[in-house]
């Protein structure tokens, strides 16, 4: 039989390889069209037995496909086979995957989801695979309970992990990380290896913590971690820098004061988040983070991995089986979920950004209960046009007795019809946008333990930072802090920690934290305020009225130098575009104009940046994508203004159409509808 190449080959080929593998030997390599880069042919069963003795460790993985072996035809070639054969052969082959251990050698170099089978004399018919689970998927069903080999490394001394437990740590609410700033300091003193370290995140719901839930956390930022506290956009806390040696002691010590990182991160339902402003003049306030805490603990994970390995160090014995989640199963999500409980009025959650969203009902001027809302998200891969932030969709009505089951009735539904082979289109948001609204409430009602009943005619229409001096209503007052980018640190004449915790301590007063990477100082006596102010003076912290209003509606993610994804810098790097920014607004009598800026080191969007005004997103070395046309409130997506732009030119391409909005602008009409109303051709054409 000759040689054919690919170009010539009439029949479609079958890749057995990824793109780009190579493999030494007479094991072949391919492209990522599946087109034949280079080949060398083999006979079928000469084959498999040579590639028993390459992977020495599948042991009797071809015996499933050894009796079927004999039914190829004479002198045929894998993969280049010619029809007729027997279509057992494929069988066989399938049985041969299922045979092989997962993570395996053999299930890296073989893409089983390439197959094709052909039959018939005259014409070939493709049945189309079902696509291969991501290698995630392998790592949490051999988790053991999400257990791993967490507990042998920790004690083993090393300083990090290998990628399994990498992957299911995040369930445990936390990530490893590279301090990438120590980079050449570690070469140029001969250091071998990374920096490595550990992000720690608390789940908070509500973001509501005591006084000394809160003067705790400080300790542990002290002791363990970098000495900051960093607030989140989803109202919870993380830590960074912590190290090997400080790891199970952190978590325990978050744990010690009644809080916990259990399903912080992961594929799991994370921090459920609810408006935080203590407003006792409407009960849906409280009712909204009762409810928020309600669905977080009806939603965690019910492992004991997590409480075995940080909290009490009991082990259980070798071999014992972990009773499967009863809402997530064994393999859990296919990818992170969020959820958050909003008001129309006050949609400082950023609602239509989550996963889930329960977005409260008001009828006859009383709370009836909530619209739910599915399939918001912002992630994105850039050069992929299939991946994409959405915004959630109403699908149906509850009632308050209602939020848990509806939440794990979504939960379930996802984690059985979510994409479980590409992580990068694997959240909830596709389904929704793939399926559309009608089919999605058609599977919804079948996970539903009630009628589904359709959702109100309620929309989102106003936010709130509730910074400043506010009455709660109850005789009470609380105190709202802008925190830039969520960052609480000293340094030099800029003492924000030692202020936080000088008030906290002082006035003994109720934390609360907000979707604005701020803190809310609560359940405080009208005298307080006088000395928060005089604490805050005496630390350098800027009051809230000093601050602009860009900075003040502005949001960043870590970005450089922890997270390894990303591309660019952000919360280093945002306050000096707003401190290009601020005179220009000045300039042009547009400084106390409410707008913010959202900036991200990549495109996974932590802090939303694809629903502000003004979106910048990490692209490539120190140049952004610049979004443009959201809406404050977060009802809308913006759209794409420039594409690679450097940073020190942000604000020179954003003045053009900062001008004609000063002098274009309808009444009343911020700059993100004036930036819709103009479209994106136009707004393109100005910042060119």
């Amino acid at each position: 039989m000759k040689r054919q190449t690919a170009q010539k080959n009439p029949v479609e080929r079958v890749s057995l390889a990824g793109a780009g593998t190579k493999r030494h030997g007479s094991c072949i390599r391919f492209v990522e069209s599946g087109s034949i880069e280079k080949q060398k042919y083999f006979s079928f069963p000469d084959r498999l037995c040579q590639l028993t003795a390459f992977f020495p460790t599948l042991g009797g993985a071809f015996d499933a496909i050894g009796p079927i072996v004999p039914t190829l035809p004479q002198g045929a070639r894998f993969p280049d086979f010619r029809p007729p054969f027997d279509p057992a052969v494929w069988q066989g082959i399938h049985r041969m995957k299922s045979s092989i251990p997962t993570g395996t050698a053999l299930g890296k170099w073989f893409p089983w989801w390439r197959l094709r089978t052909f039959c018939g004399n005259d014409q070939m018919t493709q049945v189309k695979e079902t696509p291969a689970p991501s290698p995630v998927e392998g790592i949490k069903a051999a988790s053991n309970g999400l257990r791993g080999t967490i507990i042998q490394t920790i004690s083993s001394g090393i300083d990090h992990f290998e990628e399994g437990d990498k992957q299911l740590l995040k369930f445990h609410g936390t990530y490893q990380q590279e301090n990438r700033d120590a980079r050449k300091s570690r070469s140029a003193e001969g250091l071998a290896g990374k920096a490595y370290s550990f992000m720690i995140r608390a789940r908070i719901p509500g973001g509501i913590v005591t006084a000394n839930q809160w003067l705790a956390l400080d300790d542990l930022a002290g002791k363990y971690a970098n000495n900051t506290i960093r607030l989140t956009s989803r109202q919870s806390i993380q830590y960074h820098g912590v190290v090997m040696s400080g790891l199970r002691e952190t978590i325990a010590g978050m744990n010690a004061c009644l809080l916990s990182t259990l399903s912080a991160c992961g594929d799991v339902n994370r921090n459920v988040m609810a408006c935080p402003a203590p407003d006792s003049t409407n009960p849906v306030y409280k009712a909204m983070q009762e409810d928020a805490h309600a669905v977080a603990m009806h939603l965690a994970p019910k492992s004991s991995a997590y409480h075995e390995i940080w909290v009490n160090g009991v082990r259980q014995p070798t071999g014992v089986v972990e009773e499967v989640d009863p809402i997530y199963g064994k393999l859990w999500l296919p990818r992170k979920f969020k959820t958050a409980f909003g008001l129309p009025l006050d949609n400082c959650v950023d609602i239509h950004a989550q996963c889930l969203g329960y977005l409260a009902v008001h009828e006859n001027g009383k709370h009836t209960g909530y619209n739910v809302l599915v399939g918001g998200g912002q992630g994105m891969t850039h050069g992929r046009a299939d991946t994409f932030p959405h915004i959630s969709k109403a699908m149906c009505f509850i009632t308050r007795d209602q939020v848990c089951s509806a939440g794990e009735a979504v939960i379930k539904l996802f984690r059985d019809h979510g994409n479980r082979a590409d992580r990068k289109r694997a959240r909830i948001k596709y389904l929704v946008a793939d399926w559309g609204v009608d089919k999605f409430r058609e599977v919804l009602a079948t996970y539903l333990p009630f009628p589904l009943v359709l959702p109100k005619a309620v929309e989102v229409s106003g936010i709130d930072l509730h910074l400043g001096w506010n009455s709660q209503g109850d005789g009470k007052f609380w105190y709202g802090l802008s925190v830039e980018n969520g960052r609480i640190k000293d340094d030099g004449a800029f003492r924000l920690r030692t202020a936080i915790r000088t008030i906290v301590e002082e006035l003994g007063c109720e934390v609360r934290l907000s979707a604005m990477q701020d803190i809310l100082f609560c359940q405080l006596e009208e005298s307080a305020l006088e000395k928060i102010v005089q604490i805050l003076d005496n630390c350098g912290v800027p009051l809230p009225d000093k601050r602009s209003a860009v900075r003040k509606l502005s949001l960043a993610c870590p970005a450089v130098p922890t997270c390894p994804l990303a591309i660019c810098e952000s919360e280093r790097a945002l306050p000096g575009v707003i401190d290009q920014l601020e005179p220009v607004l000045g300039e042009l009598g547009l400084y106390t104009e409410e707008f913010g800026i959202r900036m991200t080191g990549c495109p996974n969007g932590c802090v939303r940046p694809y629903q502000s005004e003004i979106g910048l997103v990490g692209r490539s070395g120190d140049k952004y994508v610049v979004f443009v046309g959201g809406q404050k409130n977060g009802s809308r997506l913006n759209f794409l203004g420039k594409d690679l732009v450097p940073r020190t030119e942000i604000v020179n391409t954003l003045k053009p159409l900062l001008v004609r909005y000063k002098d274009e602008r309808n009444s009343g009409e911020n700059f993100g509808d004036y930036c819709q109303r103009i479209g994106q051709d136009s707004c393109k054409a100005i910042m060119a």
